[in-house]
């Protein structure tokens, strides 16, 4: 019975013509586990992961170890973009096993859903000290069959373990002097001769552009007291732009880079890194850099629908044999087929994508932001369920049955409000605050139905702070949205949410900063008093091009009738705000008290 050929995850469409006697994530696998009495298998990776592709080919598709499978375990297929949350929770899990994290993820549970055993790739024969795929399979079925005890021990500790190290919240949000110093100690592990960061004292590969903590370095409130912490984030993005990691001819930069100069890249192109460096090169007044990776997530990811593919993939084939990075090695392609996408459009992942095309949208190409809107419709209209509440993706617009995480809640409220700023355009702004208020009761902060039911029926959900790698996390862009909505003057509430999640994560985040830099950049949100720059009256003023390029945490250029509406609508900052004279009139504030309104560009500095 093929059970992946209509999923929702290309994924696992990939995967649907295997021997492998395949599950989709969810709670029937499990049951025939333990009807069977045999162990679960768990395989996690997603659509452009290399390693992922070498094992499907070298393992997978094999009759002899699919055979081994199929008698002997109940394997499951995960898109970890899919299922974030089932990712997290297996990764964790997966740590008591191997230092060396990564995917394809192969996790070894119970029917109960208690891991016991974990690894990532493993090849078709063994490379000392490295078995092979069947001889892992071989020691976990025996394990199983003649040290039952000893296995269920091991999933019933290490499940306690988990459920321990869940971490206790900061009594208060760390001070302006605490985020300084953790800025600071980011500064302190840059590459002083290619930019970017060390991962240790011998620089050691591969290397990520690291967005998140780019922009929590480029926060205005660290000038006084991290003076160096801009300029880093600033040199990064220089050295990433004149290197290999950068795709000169089609726009966009690549995952990673495999040697220190950022040489050598890893070639799949991802949404979630090119929304961030556009914002990171925006606040770095890096106009060209900002463009070239919007043309990437326009011209290549945007897909007919509207909607933004979840990635590129590394491999093609070119003269019929599959090559990884061929294809971006050329610089005619005309004649190449390009690489496959994963078109899956991530709810989360979209939100990001809108709020990078609609901020250099009203800095550069007006196409950007079209493109913009057309994703948030498009998002809007596929991704939401019957009821109101989200899905975590789609694919050629059929929802997953995946539940939505906190990470799409925030990211698509984050981008419908950079995309409400830009517009002038109040309903995106109210879509936005209905998706957090979806989120906000019951005196915490939880998405609709409480996450993954499997999950949370074994006691897995993820346990920590999740960090901030190459996006937000989804506590931490959650609070980066309701902190947008306080800025715009929706209510206090929103500001407690961020004050929660920021609390939570406060004592991990300072001690490892280079791991948490949105949870960071929320906080000085918090530590800071607020800018905010409204501009009432024609938006192609020159006024409102000079607001556009101010250093602010708003910025919004509305018409007198968009003002109106959202002061309507309950955002205060808008409230007896108009056009004065009937020319286009300036609105600097500061923590919501406002200078007088003022219609000369060269007042907002």
């Amino acid at each position: 019975m093929n059970r992946l050929a209509n999923a929702s995850s290309p994924y696992l469409r990939a995967h649907a013509d295997n021997p492998v006697a395949w599950f989709p994530w969810g709670a029937e696998a499990f049951a025939l586990a333990a009807e069977r009495d045999v162990p679960v298998m768990v395989s996690i990776g997603y659509s452009t992961c290399h390693w992922c592709h070498v094992m499907a080919r070298e393992s997978f598709q094999d009759a002899e170890t699919a055979a081994v499978l199929n008698d002997g375990f109940v394997s499951i297929k995960v898109d970890r973009e899919e299922h974030p949350d089932v990712d997290a929770a297996y990764l964790d899990a997966a740590s008591a096993f191997t230092p060396h994290l990564g995917w394809p993820l192969t996790v070894f549970a119970s029917p109960e859903g208690r891991v016991f055993y974990a690894g990532t790739y493993f090849p078709p024969a063994p490379r000392p000290p490295q078995p092979s795929f069947r001889q892992v399979l071989a020691a976990v079925r025996e394990a199983w069959t003649e040290r039952r005890g000893d296995v269920d021990a091991t999933g019933s500790s290490l499940r306690d373990a988990l459920a321990a190290a869940a971490t206790v919240p900061a009594d208060a949000p760390p001070t302006l002097e605490q985020l300084a110093a953790a800025a600071r100690a980011v500064v302190a592990r840059e590459d002083c001769e290619y930019a970017g960061f060390a991962a240790g004292p011998a620089f050691e590969t591969p290397k990520f552009p690291n967005t998140p903590v780019l922009r929590f370095l480029q926060h205005p409130a660290l000038a006084s007291d991290a003076p160096d912490a801009a300029g880093v984030a600033s040199r990064a993005l220089a050295a990433m732009a004149g290197s290999d990691l950068h795709d000169t001819v089609e726009g966009g930069f690549f995952r990673y880079a495999t040697r220190r100069d950022w040489s050598v890249p890893h070639y799949e192109r991802m949404l979630t890194d090119n929304a961030g460096l556009v914002e990171v090169a925006l606040a770095a007044g890096d106009d060209v850099a900002a463009t070239d990776a919007a043309r990437f997530l326009v011209d290549v990811l945007q897909l007919p629908t509207g909607g933004i593919a979840a990635a590129q993939d590394s491999e093609s084939i070119i003269d019929g044999v599959r090559n990884e990075g061929g294809y971006y090695r050329v610089a005619d392609r005309s004649g190449l087929q390009p690489p496959a996408l994963d078109a899956k459009v991530v709810t989360g992942w979209n939100g990001h994508a809108i709020a990078a095309l609609a901020a250099v949208g009203t800095r550069t190409d007006p196409r950007f932001l079209e493109a913009a809107r057309w994703a948030a419709d498009a998002v809007l209209e596929s991704n939401v369920a019957d009821d109101g509440t989200l899905r975590r993706a789609s694919l050629d617009e059929i929802r997953s049955t995946a539940p939505a995480t906190l990470e799409d809640y925030g990211g698509l409220a984050r981008g419908l409000l950079a995309l409400a700023r830009a517009t002038g355009e109040v309903v995106y702004a109210s879509r936005a605050r209905a998706l957090v208020d979806l989120c906000l009761g019951d005196g915490g902060i939880h998405v609709p139905g409480g996450g993954d039911p499997v999950l949370v029926a074994q006691g897995m959900q993820p346990h920590g702070v999740p960090s901030d790698g190459a996006s937000p996390s989804g506590p931490s862009v959650f609070a980066a949205a309701a902190l947008d909505l306080w800025r715009l003057g929706a209510g206090e509430r929103y500001r407690t949410a961020t004050d929660t999640l920021v609390r939570a994560a406060a004592d991990t985040a300072l001690a490892t900063p280079l791991a948490h830099g949105a949870i960071l950049e929320a906080a000085l949100g918090l530590a800071s008093a607020p800018r905010q720059v409204v501009v009432v009256g024609e938006t192609d003023a020159e006024i409102a091009d000079a607001a556009r390029r101010v250093a602010a945490d708003v910025v919004a250029v509305v018409s007198p009738a968009q003002a109106r509406a959202f002061a309507e609508a309950d955002f205060e900052l808008f409230a007896g705000k108009a056009a004065i004279g009937g020319e286009a009139t300036a609105y600097d504030c500061r923590a919501f008290t406002c200078a007088l309104p003022t219609t000369d560009p060269a007042a907002l500095v």
